[in-house]
């Protein structure tokens, strides 16, 4: 099932996401929907706070950057109580990032090009890896949202203050995109 992706503005997408039970009810169902509503959306990742729920749960498809990345063919996987547990700020990387939850908003953000990360995968098998490049982007983008930050937190106060409006505009319902939304109830 295609779920709405909460919009700027939403408290959700500003707390702190709980790691899940490895019986958490429904999560095979909570997957497929998360994957249903990335696909519609044609992002590249999708973390359970941008759908309303403040668990640790993130899906990345890179599949549909494959034609300019042929190492990310078929790339697809879910990230269960994923935590960042080291940043290797030897070497970092500025590049363009959105999001589904910021419509039309697109900002340079400065990161680590190398991470340290654990997880479970979708059988619970747990997984400590160094992550590089482009994904290693990706996860920290898709990870902040489990910690209630947004890529926007990143940017220096100048651009954010040249956002301000943009911003506004979201949290008042203005704004258009191609896919399901949920915008802030006054």
């Amino acid at each position: 099932m295609i779920l709405p992706i909460y919009i700027y503005g939403q408290p959700v997408l500003r707390k702190v996401a709980e790691d899940i039970p490895t019986d958490y009810p429904d999560l095979q169902q909570l997957i497929g929907d998360m994957q249903e509503t990335l696909a519609a959306s044609e992002g590249i990742g999708l973390a359970a706070p941008q759908i309303g729920k403040a668990i640790r749960v993130v899906i990345i498809d890179l599949d549909p950057l494959s034609d300019d990345m042929p190492e990310y063919k078929d790339f697809r996987h879910t990230y269960i109580n994923p935590h960042i547990v080291e940043y290797d700020d030897t070497k970092t990387d500025s590049s363009e990032e959105g999001c589904l939850s910021l419509p039309a908003i697109h900002e340079k953000v400065i990161r680590p090009t190398r991470i340290r990360v654990q997880w479970l995968d979708e059988k619970m098998q747990a997984h400590d890896e160094w992550i590089e490049g482009y994904l290693a982007r990706v996860m920290q983008h898709e990870f902040d949202h489990l910690d209630g930050k947004m890529f926007i937190d990143r940017v220096s106060p100048l651009r954010r203050q040249l956002i301000k409006s943009k911003l506004k505009s979201l949290t008042q319902g203005r704004y258009s995109c191609s896919y399901k939304t949920r915008p802030v109830r006054h």
